[in-house]
């Protein structure tokens, strides 16, 4: 083989090799912009703007990347930039993000993002662990060397969000594959020692995915079990943890399972699964899922929390959320019964007395409210005006008579549409409108004018306009000269002297043989005869 063509051979596979990457580039864009949440999806777009404009390559990484992939529910965004991400801090706040938190060691900002999204913005870094149970000491670092400190193979791939390489999966330890085959593996043997807070993260995944551990990761978490290697887990690490299980979808059987394992002692010594309010709990989730039904996306942390610890002392309480990092989620779940009592007062009170004010007041107040109040709430009328909210009166929106309204013209383009809308409504719910003609009758005086009859056709040009233009006029002069003649005839029909009799037709002479008359008509195929010879004059 020449050297030319062993040049091309190789500069086909080169071309090749960057078609299937920019392929492959598309499709995770593709099924990342899929699988989030159109609120997500303007978190992602509002991150990477302000980290573009501060000049940092910005990725998605860990668990968000791997619910991608996997096809479970997305719970939060976790970002990583070559950078300080606590220096876009203020940019953040002003595109309308909340700082919930920020860790000046590890240079991690707690977020959450418009549309109440959770996300996490870290720094690439190293760790190098000199001693087991004391903290890692940090360097910045690239994302490649990023990727290598991490827990297990499917949290360690980057998503590319930076221009030219937006979409690139980053993947040195074939965590996708991992994915796929369903298994839970450390990056190396010294993982559990290094930070034995991934005994923990390894229950959990396994419990909520109802995946295995890798065989070799087994035996290395029963060796780890074996030496306590737990007792050096650091204080972040257990805020961190008990953080996480607000988050699970199914927080009991988390708990359960680190229970039985022996690790949620170590997350608070005075813990187990009797301190749960597990009807409360279960009302509590029920509750959610109906809420998520109609559209709305409450925040179940701060009560799925409340009811995890509900038989726990306060000094425990108080020490789990001094740990917990995300402090907007401690004081939500502090205030939470407070908050639900003032809600309730104002649902028994003047501000909720009649079914419009009522409505008025739930669709004001924050959804999370709502959904503890509707668990723990033991008035009788604040229970069944909540539960009307959810179903009886959203019955009544279908009372509203709207094929009638478009033929009143009052459709959502005109800008007074929602309040007519949102009155009717009000109306029916308080029994004010009881049917369909009274509503009418109501609706009737403020309907808008009718439209205005459509524009003339543009005129024409060319000479099809000076065609028809000929035309109009002709019509027109002929149109003025018989309404002339008919006015004429009826003013002179009484005076005018009777009509002169026709004369007598008069016998025509014969041409002169030179001059050939022209015939008016012609005949109907006439029988040939010859012609009569005529002498002409001399």
């Amino acid at each position: 083989m020449g050297p030319g063509l062993g040049d091309a051979l190789w500069k086909s596979q080169a071309e090749r090799r960057v078609s299937t990457s920019k392929s492959r580039m598309a499709d995770y864009i593709y099924t990342m912009e899929i699988r989030l949440t159109p609120d997500q999806q303007r978190g992602v777009t509002l991150v990477q703007d302000v980290a573009r404009a501060a000049g940092m390559n910005i990725y998605l990484t860990g668990g968000a990347v791997r619910d991608i992939i996997s096809g479970f529910n997305i719970r939060d965004l976790d970002f990583s930039v070559q950078g300080n991400p606590l220096k876009l801090q203020k940019d953040l706040e002003k595109a309308g993000s909340i700082v919930a938190a920020a860790d000046e060691d590890l240079k991690t900002l707690y977020l959450v993002l418009p549309g109440n999204v959770r996300a996490e913005i870290s720094m690439a870094r190293t760790e190098r662990y000199e001693k087991t149970g004391k903290p890692p000491v940090i360097a910045p670092a690239t994302i490649i060397e990023d990727l290598r400190r991490r827990d297990f193979t499917i949290n360690a791939m980057a998503l590319s969000l930076n221009p030219g390489s937006r979409g690139l999966l980053m993947d040195p330890f074939n965590g996708a594959a991992d994915i796929e085959a369903k298994l839970i593996r450390i990056l190396h043997n010294y993982a559990f020692v290094e930070d034995p807070s991934r005994l923990i993260r390894a229950t959990r995944f396994a419990a909520r995915f109802h995946w295995p551990i890798e065989e070799k990761t087994q035996a290395r978490y029963e060796s780890a079990k074996e030496n306590n290697y737990i007792e050096y887990i650091s204080s972040r690490a257990i805020g961190q943890e008990i953080e996480q299980l607000a988050y699970e979808d199914d927080p009991l059987h988390i708990l359960r399972v680190l229970e039985k394992e022996g690790w949620l002692q170590h997350l608070n010594a005075h813990w187990n699964s009797s301190k749960v309010d597990t009807n409360g709990l279960a009302a509590l989730l029920k509750t959610r899922q109906q809420m998520n039904e109609l559209g709305y996306l409450p925040d179940p942390a701060p009560a799925i929390l409340y009811f995890l610890t509900s038989r726990l002392g306060d000094k425990d309480i108080a020490e789990m959320r001094r740990l917990i990092p995300r402090k907007d989620l401690v004081e939500a779940w502090r205030d939470l019964e407070d908050n639900a009592k003032g809600l309730a007062k104002r649902l028994t009170g003047k501000e909720a007395a009649t079914p419009s004010r009522t409505w008025k007041l739930l669709s004001e107040s924050r959804p999370e409210m709502i959904l503890f109040l509707a668990v723990t709430a033991r008035q009788q009328a604040v229970v069944q005006k909540i539960k009307n909210f959810f179903t009886k009166w959203r019955q009544v929106q279908q009372k509203i008579p709207l094929p009638e309204m478009t033929e009143l013209h009052i459709t959502p383009q005109l800008p007074e549409y929602s309040k007519i809308a949102h009155d009717v409504f009000m109306l029916l719910l308080d029994g004010k409108l009881r049917s369909r003609t009274e509503t009418l009758k109501f609706l009737k005086p403020l309907a808008p004018p009718p439209p205005p009859p459509p524009p003339p056709p543009p005129p024409k040009r060319g000479r099809a306009a000076k065609a028809a233009a000929a035309t109009a006029a002709a019509a027109a002069s002929a149109t003025a000269v018989a309404e002339a003649g008919k006015g004429a005839k009826k003013k002179g029909a009484k005076d005018a002297p009777p009509a002169p009799a026709a004369p007598a037709p008069v016998k025509a002479q014969a041409p002169p043989a030179k001059a050939k008359a022209k015939p008016l008509q012609r005949p109907a195929k006439p029988a040939p005869k010859p012609k009569p010879k005529v002498k002409g004059r001399r």
